[in-house]
Order: structure tokens, then sequence, then C-alpha cells
């Protein structure tokens, strides 16, 4: 059985999918085949993976739904052993066409049980909507990118509050496995006062590695790339590097 991490924020441009895509990317090995689910309907990790998302015939929507098995919307990607399950605009439509569905919550759960991997990597949509209360349900544990910025925490406590919900009616193991620190400026004042704010808010949950603000980082997915593949040199890749070694000592990967 698959470990999951969601990779989640409710706030947009925290670098989520960036976290994700690069982390996926980072953790899968010789000895570790990791599968990364975009969970997001503008489908940004499937196209940061390379992958043309608006022409695929089978996506987690058709999954979702039961209209697909895992094994054929799973596509391998540049990296050795990382494979993504895509997603495109039509996933948006399973927010309304899931509501009527019996444990609706559980659908991507029932899905993963089906996927052979060691590692599961779900990136979530900006929202808490059904989409990823299904991500939640599914996940052993969750890592939340935070933007080194001004509001940082804000909307964070309606995560905690929907994670606590989901932990008491869907998923009991749930928990916080990590928070991230994105778009670090070190000779800003603020990213400082913010590190030390979610420190303060996250004690130990917070990892020790701080990801920056890198044009490098903010190229990659033109070129439908990890940013190890674009510039492995770059501070970006360096910071996703050490990410994933805390990433992989934190959960015993």
């Amino acid at each position: 059985m698959a470990y999951v991490l969601a990779v989640t924020n409710q706030k947009g441009g925290v670098g989520k999918t960036t976290t994700a895509v690069n982390l996926a990317a980072l953790l899968a090995g010789p000895k570790r085949r990791v599968v990364l689910v975009d969970l997001d309907p503008q489908g940004n990790s499937t196209s940061s993976l390379g992958i043309a998302k608006d022409s695929m015939q089978l996506t987690v929507y058709e999954a979702l739904l039961g209209r697909a098995k895992p094994a054929d919307i799973m596509h391998a990607t540049s990296t050795k052993n990382l494979y993504v399950v895509p997603a495109n605009a039509q996933l948006a439509e399973a927010e309304v066409q899931l509501v009527g569905l019996t444990d609706r919550e559980q659908l991507l759960k029932r899905l993963l049980a089906y996927i052979d991997a060691e590692l599961v990597i779900i990136d979530c949509p900006p929202a808490l909507g059904l989409l990823t209360v299904n991500a939640l349900t599914a996940s052993d544990g969750v890592i939340i990118p935070v933007q080194a910025e001004y509001f940082a925490l804000e909307g964070l406590s309606q995560l905690m509050q929907t994670m606590q919900l989901v932990r008491q009616g869907l998923n009991p193991r749930l928990h916080i496995f990590g928070v991230v620190l994105t778009m670090y400026t070190k000779r800003m004042v603020l990213s400082e006062q913010v590190k030390q704010e979610v420190k303060k808010h996250f004690g130990d949950k917070l990892f020790h590695t701080v990801i920056p603000r890198n044009i490098r980082l903010a190229e990659a997915p033109s070129y439908g790339k990890t940013i190890v593949e674009h510039d492995k040199w770059s501070r970006g890749a360096r910071a996703y590097k050490a990410l994933a070694a805390e990433v992989a000592k934190r959960g015993s990967f």
C-alpha cells in the first residue's frame, strides 16, 4: 500500500504545484515508484511534466467516475519511476457530478487502492471543495506550502478545520506531515518575519529547507520539465533536493 501525501493550500499562487511536481520527481528512484495525481482542474502538474493535458482522452476525471481503470490513465514521464495521473479542465465538472454519488468523499481513496507505488503525491486544487476532501480522505499526511509574504497564514485556519472534520469522520490517520516556506527572499526582512510566524504556529512541522524565489523554478513548467531537468545547479533545484531529503527522512521512505 502506497504512502499518500496531499500537497494543499486553499490559497493559490503559493508554489503548491511546483512543490508537488519537484518532490515527486526527486523522490522517485530505483527502489521507489512514485505516482503524482493531478487533482487540480487547471492541470498544471500534468503540463509541468511535458504531457499535453488538452489532448488527454482519459484523465483522473474518468477514473473518479468509474469510467476508466487507474492503469488506463497513468502516464510515464521522463523521470524514471515517476508516473502521473493527468487532469484537465474537464475535472471542474466533477465537483458537481460527484455530489449525488454515495460515498463521494471516498472515490479517490478507492482509486488509489489499485495503484502500484511506494509513494503517491496529490496536487490539490486551491479550494476546499469535494476534490480536496477526497484528497484528504485518501492521504496519510499533508504538506502545506506557505508563501513568505503578507497574509501568509490567511485561510489556513479553515484548512485546519477541514482537516479536523476529515479526521473525525473520514480519515483518523490524517496529519500535517510538514509545512514548507516558499518564495523566500533572504534579503527581505518580511520573509524572515513570516518564517518566524509560521514556526510559531506549526513548530517542528516546519521544514528546515526554504524554497527561494528563483527564475529557473518559474521557467521550468513552460518547458514541461522539472527543475532538475531544467537547471540542476540552480538555487531552486538545490532547495528542492534538500526538501526531498527532509521529506524522505521524515517519512522513512
